[in-house]
């Protein structure tokens, strides 16, 4: 049976409403106080791949509940008045999580080409060695 819309679709709907942040911009922000990078990828992916140093996990699952001040799940992180951009591996998942947020009246931006993109320009990372 055919979907009414397509994830693709729906990907792109949420990429002409969001920011966007190229992946270049991304790595000089890495040192800016002012900016919060949240990963969105599964706990699995993170410790698989590595993550941005200093990045926030913020579970997709999640997110909605962890940004929303009358939640029972807020996370203080989210209450400070700073840049949050969040990533996924391609950048999929994360413009879907972004335009979810603009929609509750969070302002965010997301990393168009995501983690995978980040690693190829030679953005560093960080890995746990009790991760492997």
């Amino acid at each position: 049976m055919p979907l009414k819309t397509t994830a693709a679709q729906m990907v792109a709907a949420a990429r002409a409403r969001i920011t966007e942040i190229e992946t270049r911009d991304a790595i000089a922000r890495l040192d800016d106080p002012d900016t919060v990078i949240v990963d969105i990828r599964d706990i699995r992916e993170r410790q698989k791949q590595g993550y941005i140093p200093g990045s926030v996990h913020a579970p997709r699952g999640m997110i909605e509940f962890w940004i929303d001040p009358d939640s029972p799940y807020f996370k203080p992180v989210f209450g400070e008045a700073k840049r949050f951009v969040f990533h996924c591996a391609s950048g999929w998942r994360s413009a879907l999580t972004v335009a979810t947020l603009q929609d509750m009246g969070f302002e965010a931006a997301h990393l168009r080409d995501g983690f995978t993109d980040w690693v190829k320009q030679g953005g560093p990372i960080e890995k746990d060695t009790q991760w492997g």
